[in-house]
């Protein structure tokens, strides 16, 4: 019963059923009749399906803490005891609080990398009145130094085996491609994201080539503009390539290529500011929510969960302030697993929707800078090798960026962000070598690393909201092309919350369900 209820879809939104960040009046765990359960308006909703409530009232429970200590939650309200006894009508605080975030903010945003600030943007775009929900970003890395956005290659393409992903990257580039009609700000210069639409070519081995030809049908459904090539033709547009093992080549016409990603981080983030989403610069600590025991007319049990507070702890300070709220939407890319689990994702009986953790995890990946003076021309597209083996041009200077994709065998410790100098030796410069010949003179230049938010489930994305967390959405799990994506998957999110279903994509084979359902939304091409 439950999880014929999981596959029906949305209900109404939260925001757009003009929920406030008080606790008072909530309607959760209210069964009406045989309706089915109403009241939080995400859970699915199905006429076949009733609960009724099990025992008293919502019950009140931390969903976890990282060290705080229950002192530390009584500041705000010693605070205002003493403002109530201090002489005269205005108060000044004791001590300087404008760096704290605000008491109260009807979305409450873990994560200001891209996927993040799209959300925050889609839904200042989209509320039907100026200044109606008030939007906070926090956002631990206040330097970006160790963002997924700012350290990845910047690529943006069509060709996945995904109808969804299509659709999404389409929507982005047609985004990034009009960027200023999106994100001018008056007063401020527009922005330039240097996009370079130079394509990215796919080579197949003989066991792939079935494979590609199946993805590149899907790709022109969708409306992506791809061509397949022989080895013959490769060889003759590209004549840099050896296509000694290569049986099938995929190439995109147009709207794939590269960019410049913290060009669009910071204009986002400038948008935003304008549109009056504020930013704290601060870590999630803990949540604080209230549950509902009910059952399904068959005698399932179903606890649903409300999240009214995220604590945030100030960058370095061992202040924290409990913000009231409405929604919460993780976005907290490579670590949105730790987060979800800090509040309460997971921890249930194995096998049951309760127990169902989000499978995201950091998966390091290296980027390498060489420099080649007899490497690839400027025509040169993004080059996927079948053995993992990635590289793009950088510039005008016979630089280039490059990578690879290791198997689960070959994963590096993901505790740090120190390079393995060895494994460019070992696994990456051999399959350049043997695919441009040209690269056996190349020179590393320099290196870095950066984090994936890796879905293990299907290495999808997860959007949408919890089933039983009601007021919980996800933006995450993206495995790599969580920025080319993220324009588009930022209005996914704001359109569920706002109007409780997607509108201008279904994405909801994304769901979370899925992974309570172990129904995979399986992307093969992940670079």
């Amino acid at each position: 019963m439950l999880r014929r209820a999981l596959r029906l879809g949305l209900g109404p939104g939260l925001l757009g059923r003009g929920l406030g960040t008080h606790r008072e009046g909530s309607t959760l765990g209210k069964a009406e009749g045989s309706g089915g359960y109403r009241g939080s308006g995400v859970f699915p909703v199905s006429s076949h399906v009733t609960f009724r409530t099990r025992g008293p009232g919502p019950r009140w429970e931390d969903s976890g803490s990282l060290g705080a200590g229950a002192w530390d939650g009584k500041v705000s309200e010693i605070k205002k005891k003493i403002q109530s006894i201090l002489p005269g009508g205005a108060w000044s605080p004791l001590c300087d609080t404008s760096h704290l975030p605000p008491e109260h903010s009807d979305v409450v945003i873990v994560g200001g990398g891209v996927l993040g600030l799209s959300v925050a943007y889609w839904l200042k775009r989209l509320e039907k009145q100026q200044g109606a929900i008030r939007v906070l970003v926090v956002e631990r890395d206040h330097t970006y130094s160790q963002a997924s956005t700012v350290l990845s290659v910047g690529g943006i393409r069509q060709q996945f085996s995904l109808p969804e992903n299509i659709q999404l990257s389409l929507f982005s580039v047609e985004f990034l491609r009009n960027i200023n009609e999106y994100l001018a700000v008056v007063d401020d210069p527009p922005l330039d994201l240097q996009f370079n639409p130079s394509g990215y070519l796919f080579l197949a081995s003989e066991e792939g080539a079935t494979i590609m030809e199946n993805n590149v049908k899907v790709q022109r459904q969708e409306g992506a503009k791809v061509c397949l090539m022989s080895p013959e033709q490769l060889q003759k547009k590209f004549p840099w390539i050896n296509t000694e093992g290569v049986a099938l080549a995929s190439y995109g016409l147009e709207n794939e290529g590269w960019f410049d990603p913290w060009c669009l981080l910071q204009g986002l983030r400038r948008k935003v500011q304008s549109m009056g989403v504020l930013f704290c610069h601060g870590e999630v600590t803990r949540f604080v929510s209230s549950s509902n025991h009910m059952e399904t007319t068959s005698g399932e049990k179903v606890t649903l969960r409300r999240i009214h507070e995220v604590h945030v702890k100030v960058d370095r300070s061992q202040e924290y302030q409990p913000v009231e709220c409405a929604i919460v939407v993780i976005a907290a890319g490579a670590w949105s697993g730790q987060i979800a689990e800090l509040a309460g994702i997971g921890k249930g009986p194995p096998g049951t929707l309760q127990g169902t953790r989000l499978p995201v995890e950091p998966r390091k990946r290296y980027v390498y800078l060489w420099h080649c003076p007899q490497g690839p021309g400027l025509e040169a597209p993004l080059v996927a090798d079948p053995s993992g083996a990635y590289f793009r041009r950088e510039g005008l200077g016979n630089n280039y960026l490059g990578g690879y994709s290791p198997t689960e065998e070959e994963e590096p410790d993901p505790g740090n962000l120190e390079v393995d100098h060895d494994f460019f030796q070992e696994k990456v410069w051999p399959h350049l070598a043997r695919r441009v010949p040209a690269f056996e003179t190349l020179k590393v230049r320099r290196a870095w690393a950066g984090y994936y938010d890796y879905n293990t489930f299907d290495q999808n994305g997860v959007v949408g909201p919890h089933p039983l967390v009601v007021n919980m959405y996800f933006a995450t799990g993206f495995s790599g092309h969580g920025l080319q994506q993220a324009p588009a998957v930022g209005r996914a999110v704001a359109e569920v919350m706002l109007e409780g279903r997607f509108q201008t994509i279904d994405l909801s084979p994304f769901l979370f369900s899925r992974f309570y359902l172990g129904e995979k939304a399986q992307e093969h091409c992940i670079i």
